[in-house]
């Protein structure tokens, strides 16, 4: 009998915000497949060890995502990493495979569910707290009120026709192309505020556009905010 995939998120950084059944299905795992080389490099992983007791005893299984955007690179990626988790759940095991934030937004482990569930496994998606939920309650600013739409962007893709929408844009991971998203935000006149590493070491909160820094990490999040809705 195969075993069973849960595809689990386990919230923006703070361990304090993993949901109940995130730990409980961490700790009852017996594989826990990680988005990184090694359990010392995984954010996920680090996170989890700060909510789940005896973590370092798991078996953990190395699913290794490249970043780039060739899509031949990557569906080889996911191809293996598939191959690699099968591997366990033909064994009868069930895998736990960490993600930050919330699996359904943005996250690698969804290219492997839909391979596994074509394959044939059981495979269940456990949502956590978004980063930019998390975001923006620590810049405390609304995301959205009253007929306020709210649209979330990818950061490291061109951003300049979301940033024509009404209401308030979250770009997701903005590090890599910061500078470019500051100037564009700048000549625009937008409001923004970020927040980097939130709920992780080093976090740093920026309220707004002119002081979004340069040397901002990957994991930063950038909201912009119609300046009506800023006053």
């Amino acid at each position: 009998m195969s075993g069973k995939i849960y595809g689990v998120g386990v919230g923006p950084g703070d361990p304090e915000l993993m949901t109940l059944k995130a730990v409980r299905l961490i700790g009852e795992a017996d594989v826990l497949a990680i988005p990184s080389k090694d359990r010392e490099s995984c954010v996920a992983y680090k996170i989890a060890a700060g909510a789940v007791e005896g973590l370092s005893e798991k078996e953990v299984l190395p699913v290794v995502f490249p970043m780039t955007k060739d899509e031949t690179l990557l569906a080889k990626s996911h191809e293996q990493g598939a191959r690699a988790v099968s591997a366990c759940l033909d064994q009868g095991k069930t895998v736990v495979f960490l993600t930050l934030g919330d699996p359904t937004v943005y996250s690698t482990y969804l290219y492997l569910h839909k391979r596994l569930v074509s394959m044939g496994y059981e495979s269940e998606i456990v949502s956590g707290v978004p980063s930019f939920c998390a975001a923006a309650a620590k810049l405390s600013v609304s995301l959205g009120e009253k007929a306020e739409s709210i649209h979330i962007l990818p950061g490291s893709y061109p951003v300049e026709e979301g940033l024509s929408l009404s209401g308030t844009k979250v770009l997701m991971k903005s590090g890599r192309q910061l500078n470019q998203v500051k100037q564009i935000l700048l000549s625009r006149g937008e409001h923004a505020v970020m927040a980097e590493n939130c709920g992780m070491d080093g976090e740093r909160l920026v309220f707004e556009t002119e002081g979004i820094p340069e040397d901002a990490g990957y994991y930063s999040l950038v909201i912009v905010k119609d300046r009506e809705e800023m006053q």
